[in-house]
């Protein structure tokens, strides 16, 4: 069923999560900090530009957003621009950013002083899950809800989970993120390891990938990691970001993280090597570097 729908955030997630959603036969108006880029997204899919949040948000069932971080968010959501100055009662809020969970209770606990329900639904995927329509949504919030906007979701996911209260879709996404970096690391150790020993890189992937070693970032990055190519994909900055959101949550609730604690110290190495817009799997950027010296 068409419903009237607004996307705020034209990224490299949002830009093509939005455009599903227009395909789907919804009706869209779209916000972005850049006006052209909002302008740029309606030359190519049918929708509305919005100069505000808050316009964005008039007259939409369900407002769906997808920034870059906490302060982002605050900065679309509060105010007399911000979203919910433009929502009436018993319209829903949907925020894919990867944020604490503590910013989504306290969004959620704001919208529901205006009688507005609230999803914190991060995403998993990355740019080709979103250009592809095959994202996977980790959803907080009410159950009854939730029932109302997965089918909505469906347009750009392949599979969306409510995990429970609010905030416990950030709790999800900090668990992606954490065993990313575990396996992300493991794989540029052992394709350094292969070259060290002489072997055909593209081969042992062959070979190990169907196993029990196979995973996601092996599939899809073994390649251009073999070609040290790593201008594209999740950047370093970002994972960084999400990772810090991780181990700052695991100091709340006790968890012990060693793991993802170096990791993301390694990524910090990256960074210092100019490649913070470099995608995640530039980890074995920094050992060829290292081993260099």
């Amino acid at each position: 069923m068409s419903m009237n729908v607004s996307f705020i955030g034209l990224g490299v997630m949002g830009y093509p999560m939005a455009g599903h959603l227009a395909n789907a036969g919804h009706t869209v108006s779209v916000y972005n900090r850049t006006t052209a880029k909002a302008q740029q997204w309606a030359g190519q899919f049918k929708g509305e530009v919005a100069l505000t949040p808050a316009l964005a948000a008039q007259g939409a069932d369900i407002v769906f957003m997808c920034v870059g971080n906490d302060d982002d968010l605050r900065s679309v959501v509060y105010g007399e621009d911000g979203v919910l100055a433009g929502m009436a009662e018993g319209t829903i809020l949907v925020d894919h950013t990867t944020t604490s969970a503590e910013v989504a209770r306290e969004v959620s606990a704001k919208a529901a002083l205006q009688h507005v329900a609230f999803i914190d639904a991060p995403v998993s995927g990355g740019q080709a899950g979103a250009e592809n329509g095959v994202l996977t949504v980790m959803a907080g919030g009410d159950e009854a809800v939730f029932a109302k906007v997965q089918p909505v979701m469906a347009a750009f996911s392949r599979f969306s989970q409510l995990l429970g209260e609010v905030g416990a879709g950030q709790l999800c996404k900090m668990v992606n993120q954490i065993c990313i970096a575990g396996v992300v690391q493991g794989l540029a150790e052992g394709l350094h390891f292969a070259k060290q020993a002489g072997l055909d890189g593209e081969k042992v992937i062959e070979t190990i990938a169907k196993g029990a070693a196979g995973s996601w970032q092996m599939e899809n990055r073994h390649k251009t990691m073999l070609a040290g190519e790593y201008e594209f994909g999740f950047a370093v900055d970002w994972m960084r970001k999400d990772l810090g959101i991780a181990l700052d949550e695991a100091k709340n609730n006790g968890a012990t993280l060693p793991m993802t604690a170096t990791v993301d110290q390694y990524y910090a190495d990256v960074q210092a090597l100019g490649g913070g817009r470099y995608d995640t799997s530039s980890l074995l950027a920094r050992i060829e570097a290292l081993h260099k010296k």
